[in-house]
């Protein structure tokens, strides 16, 4: 089968064998594959846990139909339309643990947003509501809005009620389109500009949630623009993973600092998520009220097109392949 392989070399198109549903295992036949910042940085030299050996295939997200089931699976049948988390999913077949399987079922949802919607609804559904203790009525500010997992969590908070909703973004053309989102007030990071503006429109308090997709030096900005016993939730380190932490602020404000990310969860960590976000978002999804929006949709075979329009950081949404 077609596979895109991950080898000294680079990124390759490679002709690899299907693989075999073991126990609790699905055996996917691809129909498209979301690009997340994960497989780009694994592309880069870091680990997350695709698929190792002489054909390491790429892929952490994807969506197809179930064309075969290994042992002690009764949650899904053969036929079945589904989106998939996981690993090695830049494929003609790939393999899912049924656990990380959801059902399409017969909702009007294409196979290109299956593929790419929930990564972003879980992630932050995770940092805004569980992590972050949203309650409604509160303020949000979401650092590095204009990414994928950022506009589906500007999204998500203007649905469960956000009284204020900040966005920021470094790139004036992706600012422009934040509050087609959801953002109240579009923001430029690249300068203190946001900070000021953050306080202005908190009667200096500060917002009641930081999802944080930056990280890096913004780290003490963040504590500076949180109320008192507020949460910053670092989900993304895009401007470094590494900086200067204002240990007396942090102390001073009584904030609450939470990381979080998918690599250290068990599979029932990741049901627990995913259950969470779905009971409480599907619906909005299978109504387009919620959705990632598609930047750019390419044919498997260009899988190292799509991933140097992501590492060019000119893409607005989500960069799909399809198969």
């Amino acid at each position: 089968m077609k596979a895109i392989t991950l080898t000294d070399q680079g990124v390759k198109l490679a002709n690899i064998s299907k693989p075999k549903p073991g126990d609790g295992k699905v055996l996917i036949r691809v129909k498209a594959c979301g690009l997340n910042r994960s497989d780009l940085l694994e592309t880069q030299g870091q680990s997350f846990g695709h698929l190792g050996g002489d054909n390491k295939v790429l892929g952490g997200e994807f969506s197809g139909e179930v064309v075969e089931l290994g042992e002690n699976i009764n949650n899904l049948s053969v036929g079945d339309r589904v989106m998939c988390r996981g690993g090695s999913g830049w494929a003609e077949y790939a393999i899912a643990d049924h656990r990380r399987t959801l059902k399409i079922g017969t909702e009007n949802i294409s196979w290109e947003q299956a593929s790419c919607v929930q990564g972003a609804l879980q992630t932050m559904h995770d940092a805004i509501v569980t992590n972050g203790r949203f309650e409604k009525g509160q303020s949000v500010l979401i650092q590095g809005a204009s990414s994928g997992a950022g506009l589906m969590g500007l999204q998500i908070a203007q649905s469960l009620g956000a009284k204020l909703v900040i966005g920021t973004s470094r790139q004036p053309n992706k600012r422009e389109r934040l509050s087609e989102f959801g953002a109240d007030i579009s923001l430029d990071s690249g300068t203190d500009q946001w900070l000021d503006e953050t306080l202005k429109r908190t009667d200096n308090k500060g917002v009641d949630i930081v999802i944080d997709l930056l990280s890096g030096n913004y780290v003490s900005k963040n504590m500076s623009a949180t109320r008192v016993h507020g949460y910053i939730i670092n989900v993304g380190r895009l401007a470094g993973m590494e900086a200067r932490f204002d240990f007396n602020l942090h102390a001073a404000k009584r904030l609450h600092y939470i990381g979080t990310t998918g690599r250290t969860r068990s599979i029932e960590e990741h049901m627990l998520v995913a259950r969470k976000a779905n009971d409480e978002l599907w619906d909005l999804v299978k109504d387009n009220e919620i959705s990632s929006p598609i930047d750019k949709v390419y044919p498997i075979d260009n899988a190292k097109e799509a991933l140097d329009r992501m590492n060019s950081d000119s893409h607005f949404g989500k960069i799909i392949l399809k198969l």
